[in-house]
């Protein structure tokens, strides 16, 4: 086996670092944001939230949102994510505190809100 194919990841397998700045879009292919950064569960490893930039100019006035990561979907053909997600459905998600990714209870209601099952279960 030579270096290069050694290290070579599989094709199931991307790094984080090319997963943040990913394009997000909705079912009809308009864009919806791109992804800043994934929250990744530390017991079992899973990916747990894709917190997802959106509006803004140049970065300016950009929102970041989580979303729970069974809401997004890689379509090879765009490069990017897709999401049945609406502007709206984000915007109308569950308040958050500055420590929202430790707060259980909201994140059950994100998940409800969402209509996904809860990562830890």
């Amino acid at each position: 086996m030579t270096t290069a194919t050694a290290t070579r990841a599989p094709s199931g397998l991307v790094s984080s670092d090319n997963v943040n700045g990913t394009d997000v879009y909705g079912r009809d292919g308009s864009h919806v944001g791109h992804i800043d950064h994934l929250m990744i569960d530390k017991t079992s490893g899973n990916v747990a939230y894709a917190v997802m930039g959106f509006g803004g100019f140049l970065g300016i006035g950009e929102e970041h949102h989580p979303i729970p990561w069974q809401k997004l979907r890689y379509d090879t053909t765009k490069d990017g994510y897709v999401t049945d997600l609406t502007e709206e459905q984000v915007r109308g998600a569950p308040a958050r505190s500055d420590r929202w990714y430790a707060d259980r209870d909201w994140e059950e209601r994100t998940h409800q809100h969402y209509g996904v099952p809860t990562y830890w279960l």
